[in-house]
């Protein structure tokens, strides 16, 4: 069924203004619409909460405390909220509507995200959550259903120019209120609570900081650092445990994220920032430390500006009367290199005099001096050579840099994909694939890729072999089959399977002593390295035997059964003609010996089946008793001739074997 027909909200008009379009999201207290605001054109978001939340007026205060709350904050990074009212008896907020995604959808369709992205997105959540601690408020309930992450106007999924905006303060308190409250119930998320909440109910800025950094953690290793089967687990866990670093899930992480989410986690708030705002300083420094442009993803970069030393130019009159190379040469030399001119040509004259003085100088022109001398005398020889070294130094760059860098390109990441899609992505791209020896993994599937070489984002060889390693899954093994294998050689099969084994004694007639009979849990049941289980060994037959309890009352039988450590099964009642009660069957045969745990069934006799007495007044004495015997009545009679009165009366019931009296005259 279509629920978005269904809904009865969708197209109604709220408050004469707010014209509903379509349902966002439904929680368990709320449910979220995009909404036309008619008066003034735009798009809103529309909260409003469900009917069976409105009867409970600490909830419907809780809800207009968090339009009070979000109006107190005004921040770029704050979802802002327009409008609060009524509609047919159910509060709503009016809110603005922000075009993406939350965290979480952007976390479930990527798995994680790179380390400048997530770092990038931690920015601007700190930036909102600060906003809150500067306004004497703690948001309580930091996750990524809480964070939405706009569309970036240009390029699609380019998460470090996108804008995030916080949500949901619906949980939160000022300071001292939260400080005030006795935490009977736990108001936040167990993945991403602060060890004080579950201590002791007790919330301030520096718990917002470290649900700020299980957030960060799961951005870069795509996973909660806690899980377990019930919420109230995995909340201990936060108090008993401290975070790991995130490069233990996701190798080549950079330290200083490593540190950032360890000293965002501590599990003493005395050692975290003392507020979101001094977190956000820490990122800040991070993301400068490790730069802010993702892999592969390469952007122009402006050149430096730098301060171009002044020439100072030789007046006219001077350069006429010292018309000297010498003079050119030092105004050259006031240039940085990448900013000097060629000289002009002197006059022929001085051209020749300089020439004719170099000579002198080295010998008629012989040597290297005399050669450089010769080139920089004539403008086109210069220039040629000049043009020469540009193109040999060209030659070189375009050599080192293919050699260095122009054959190689990224890797791509193949983690987390099955052997068929790594396999169909390498070569899509160009690359061959071997795989490693697969390794046990309790975080990654069975089968799925678990680590390669190059990593994800490194350098290699167009055409190059990148090399998996597949999850063989979580380290299980199943109990061997050791029934019926003497003690020690069962030990060495538990051994192998890295499984230990707690010996316990039990009797049993068909399994000689010293002997396997049994395992818990069962043979083939699947069990993790180290798991103790109990193996239970027989010590041959009991001398205690099974008892008869056939022909006894079922009270008696099952005292008799009590004292040889037999427990009564099910008792179930039969049609006999023996007296109500008696045991006329036993599941177990006497004689038997009695082995540990054992239950035995029994049916008891339901009593005979019983008859209506028949009307036998006003016969023969003789007929009359010969009818009554025959249904199995004994027959008391007394006098003779025709039967007057009976007892029991007539259609009362009777069972075979019981007493009835007849009395007969004329």
């Amino acid at each position: 069924m279509d629920t978005t027909v269904a809904d009865p909200l969708l197209g109604a008009l709220v408050d004469g203004r707010y014209r509903v379009r379509s349902r966002v999201a439904k929680g368990g207290m709320a449910t979220v619409y995009t909404a036309l605001d008619e008066r003034l054109e735009r798009i809103v978001a529309l909260k409003i909460i469900h009917p069976a939340q409105s009867r409970d007026p600490q909830f419907v205060d809780r809800f207009t405390d968090e339009a009070k709350t979000i109006a107190r904050l005004t921040h770029p990074n704050v979802v802002a909220v327009y409008d609060q009212g009524t509609h047919q008896g159910l509060p709503y907020l009016i809110m603005e509507y922000v075009r993406g995604h939350t965290l979480r959808e952007l976390l479930t369709e990527r798995r994680r995200l790179q380390p400048q992205e997530a770092l990038a997105i931690m920015e601007q959540m700190l930036a909102a959550i600060a906003a809150a601690h500067r306004a004497g408020l703690v948001h309580r309930d930091v996750k990524p259903e809480n964070v939405l992450v706009a569309e970036s106007p240009g390029e699609q999924h380019n998460l470090i120019d996108g804008v995030v905006k916080v949500a949901d303060f619906g949980l939160a308190r000022a300071v001292e209120a939260s400080a005030d409250e006795t935490g009977s119930h736990l108001m936040a998320t167990v993945a991403y609570v602060a060890p004080e909440l579950v201590t002791d109910g007790h919330a301030d800025p520096r718990t917002d900081v470290y649900s700020a950094g299980i957030v960060l953690f799961e951005m870069l290793t795509g996973r909660v650092p806690y899980e377990a089967e019930r919420p109230v687990e995995v909340a201990w866990q936060h108090v008993d445990r401290d975070v790991p670093f995130p490069s233990r899930f996701v190798p080549g992480l950079p330290p200083a994220v490593d540190d950032l989410v360890a000293r965002a986690t501590r599990r003493d708030p005395g050692g975290r920032p003392t507020d979101a705002g001094a977190m956000l300083a820490e990122v800040q420094a991070v993301r400068d430390d490790i730069g802010a442009t993702p892999t592969g993803r390469g952007r122009q970069i402006a050149p430096p500006t730098v301060m171009v030393p002044r020439v100072d130019s030789v007046p006219q009159s001077h350069a006429l009367t010292q018309a000297h190379p010498v003079t050119q040469t030092y105004q050259a030399s006031r240039r940085p290199s990448w900013a000097r001119l060629p000289a002009s040509a002197p006059p022929p004259a001085v051209a020749r005099r300089h020439r004719t003085e170099v000579a002198h100088r080295d010998g008629e022109g012989g040597g290297l001096q005399g050669l450089l001398a010769q080139i920089n005398a004539n403008p086109r020889t210069r220039l040629a050579v000049i043009a020469g070294m540009l193109a040999f130094g060209l030659l070189v760059a375009i050599g080192g840099y293919w050699f260095g860098v122009g054959r190689y390109t990224d890797t791509p990441d193949l983690r987390a994909k099955t052997r068929e899609q790594a396999t169909h992505l390498a070569t899509t791209a160009g690359f061959k694939v071997k795989f490693a020896d697969p390794k046990f993994d309790a975080s990654v599937p069975k089968d799925q890729v678990l680590a390669q070489d190059p990593a994800a984002g490194g350098r290699i060889l167009d055409g190059g072999t990148i090399t998996l390693t597949l999850s063989l899954g979580p380290e299980v093994y199943k109990v061997p089959d050791i029934a019926g294998k003497e003690w020690d050689l069962a030990q060495v099969d538990l051994q192998a399977m890295k499984i230990t084994g707690n010996k316990a004694d039990r009797f049993d007639d068909a399994v000689p002593p010293g002997y396997v009979v049994d395992t818990d849990p069962k043979i083939g049941t699947q069990v993790k390295p180290g798991q103790t289980i109990t193996v239970f060994v027989s010590k041959g037959p009991n001398p205690v035997k099974v008892p008869l309890v056939v022909g006894k009352n079922v009270e008696q039988a099952k005292n008799d059964l009590a004292k040889v450590k037999i427990a009564v099964g099910k008792v179930e009642e039969v049609e006999s003609d023996k007296p109500k009660g008696q045991v006329v069957s036993q599941s177990i045969g006497d004689g038997n010996s009695v082995t540990d745990g054992m239950v035995m069934d029994l049916q008891i006799s339901k009593g005979p089946a019983q008859v209506p007495m028949p009307e036998v007044r006003n016969m023969p004495l003789d007929q009359a008793k010969a009818q009554l015997e025959q249904l199995g009545l004994v027959v008391d009679a007394q006098g003779f001739g025709t039967v007057r009165q009976q007892n029991p009366a007539p259609g009362t019931p009777v069972v075979p074997g019981q007493h009835v009296s007849l009395f007969a005259f004329f």
